[in-house]
């Protein structure tokens, strides 16, 4: 496939997802919320934002994404599935520090991760999940030192930044 739509993504992702829920709701419920932040960004983005967790969480492989939606949205959801690791804590070093190192069209994967985790703190923040929020609070400087680049996505940073402060804490 030369051109694949952000539709095509999004079907493909709700088959691998399956049954999978986010939190309540469907999986593609976090997915469209995703899509959603990224469509300033571009069609790859938004590609890239519908498969983001298609490795990490279903049984489709990189090879399998590679063949279907190309090489840049496969080398992109490549860096957006964790690293193995014993528990959260060393799998998110390990894909903090790939993260830190992309440069060049594979930055369009940073864009998609700010995107995500922004969906992620918005869910907690309304719905009331302080734990998981909190995790992402901890996490946020060493998440930040790694993704973020000047100039690339600075409205999703800026608002991820805001509700990750102590003012918007969960109830």
């Amino acid at each position: 496939m030369t051109h694949p739509t952000p539709e095509d993504a999004r079907s493909y992702a709700i088959a691998m997802h399956g049954e999978q829920k986010y939190g309540a709701h469907p999986y593609v419920h976090h997915l469209d919320a995703v899509v959603a932040l990224l469509q300033p960004y571009g069609r790859t983005a938004r590609v890239i934002g519908y498969l983001h967790d298609v490795v990490e969480d279903t049984d489709a492989t990189v090879s399998q994404v590679q063949e279907r939606f190309g090489d840049l949205v496969a080398r992109c959801v490549a860096l957006l599935t964790d690293a193995p690791g014993a528990n959260r804590k060393e799998r998110k070093a390990k894909t903090y520090a790939a993260l830190a190192l992309v440069t060049g069209d594979e930055e369009l994967a940073l864009v998609v991760k700010a995107a995500d985790r922004l969906a992620n703190v918005r869910a907690c923040v309304a719905d009331g999940h302080r734990t998981l929020w909190e995790t992402y609070r901890g996490e946020h400087p060493t998440f930040r030192a790694a993704a973020y680049r000047p100039g690339q996505c600075d409205p999703l940073w800026a608002e991820l930044d805001t509700l990750l402060s102590a003012s918007h804490a969960p109830a």
